[in-house]
């Protein structure tokens, strides 16, 4: 038992040692990238500013995603829980202040979890169908409340609220800086207008993401580990994984099926609602489609990630650097050709490696790296012909890298094994 303990614990930290290095190796192929190409925007602070407020909104959509099918409901209704929490956040908010807008954000979002798990926990109704549901009627609702409670002559509108928005909060969410790094004189702005390669790199990613940071931008990075921590390393979070896996063995051990899955529900719920409250606090108010499909771009982290925090965490930072570098320069998604051109003949080559280490010799067998090596040829073949990518397909790009990443993380997934299975209590699986 002694031995298994250490081994598992030796695994762990190998993952950790090369998580590090993957990600150093990702700065320095930036850095290489920003060079070649001329495009600073890759590596600027700015641009690492614009993808964490991008990212976190997608990242707590994601969370929410993976506290329900850990549990076994398919949650596609993510993108309504975020509706309903952009509008009660916006509507306490305006009120009340930030706070109340929190609070209020995290009710709304969790009335849809509660919505979601009546229909598919007591009610039985297909997983799927009941997302779609909350996505019509997210949006449905808080447009009769705004017609409601917004209209011309109401109090909210004497305070600049209309049919599609909100009046401007009471009072915003303070930001911070982290200290010794951004506090103080701006030395890693000093560092990042060097351009000196991969010093000035490091400095403007830093400075960008230890820079004037919202308080709900520090919160939902610190639920990340939390997430882990309650759903791997404690009773309940074992009793909600097993729920996803197999409920019909968690039911034969004693646990209360029913209401756990009530639990996980509604924690998603409101956890996309929070996500929601995010997109008020940035924008000071409720706006009528300011969540732009982030629930399912959150989802679709959440699926790259495989049912894991660390891997969500990674693919929403992903798809909100892509937007990020979309809205600061043309250019710079340019260089982002280069960037992938890299990465793509770097899995090439680890690829082949793999499969001539495993005595592979059929040609079947080498498909996906051929795949990815002729892929890296076509976006070397971009980035040297075309000198500014049209705005239509800039605009599309962090839509086109969610399919891509989608596509090349599918061969090694795993979901819970009971998501979205029909549970009834007593019943022979």
């Amino acid at each position: 038992m002694t031995t298994s303990v250490a081994a598992s614990e030796a695994r762990r930290v190998r993952r950790y040692h090369l998580a590090l290095i993957g990600v150093a190796l990702l700065i320095l192929l930036l850095s290489l990238a920003r060079v070649v190409a001329d495009a600073p925007e890759l590596t600027s602070s700015g641009t690492f500013a614009a993808a964490l407020l991008l990212a976190v909104p997608i990242a707590l959509a994601g969370l929410g995603g993976l506290w329900a099918e850990r549990a076994g409901i398919v949650n596609i209704g993510l993108e309504g829980m975020m509706v309903l929490g952009t509008w009660f956040a916006g509507w306490a908010g305006y009120q009340w202040g930030a706070a109340a807008a929190l609070i209020a954000g995290l009710i709304g979002g969790a009335l849809g979890g509660l919505i979601h798990a009546i229909a598919t926990v007591s009610f039985g109704v297909d997983h799927i169908i009941s997302g779609v549901a909350i996505n019509l009627l997210g949006p449905g609702v808080t447009r009769f409340l705004s017609e409601v409670l917004y209209a011309q002559g109401t109090p909210a509108a004497e305070k600049g609220a209309g049919i599609t928005t909100s009046p401007t909060l009471a009072s915003e969410a303070p930001s911070v800086s982290l200290p010794l790094l951004s506090d103080g004189p701006d030395l890693l702005g000093k560092l990042e207008n060097t351009h000196w390669f991969l010093i000035s790199d490091v400095a403007g990613i830093l400075r960008g993401l230890t820079h004037d940071v919202n308080v709900l931008v520090i919160l939902a990075v610190a639920l990340i580990p939390l997430t882990f921590f309650v759903l791997w390393r404690t009773a309940f979070g074992l009793r909600l994984r097993s729920c996803g896996e197999n409920p019909w063995a968690a039911e034969s051990l004693g646990v209360n099926v029913y209401l756990t899955k009530y639990v996980a529900t509604v924690i998603s719920g409101a956890l996309a609602g929070l996500g929601g409250v995010f997109l008020v606090f940035v924008t000071t108010k409720y706006v009528e489609g300011q969540t732009a499909g982030r629930g399912f771009i959150g989802l679709a982290a959440m699926i790259f990630g495989n049912w894991r925090p660390g891997g969500l965490a990674a693919g929403a930072s992903l798809f909100g650097y892509a937007d990020g570098l979309q809205l600061r320069s043309s250019q710079a998604v340019t260089g982002l050709l280069l960037f992938g051109a890299m990465l793509l003949l770097i899995y090439t080559g680890a690829e082949v490696r793999r499969r001539l280490a495993a005595g592979e010799p059929g040609v079947r067998q080498y498909t996906g790296a051929v795949a990815a090596s002729l892929a890296a040829i076509v976006l070397l073949w971009l980035w040297m012909t075309v000198d500014k990518l049209p705005n239509e397909f800039v605009f599309i790009t962090p839509h086109v890298l969610t399919l891509l990443v989608l596509s090349a993380a599918s061969q090694s997934l795993r979901m819970p094994k009971a998501d979205g299975v029909r549970y009834r209590r007593g019943e022979q699986h």
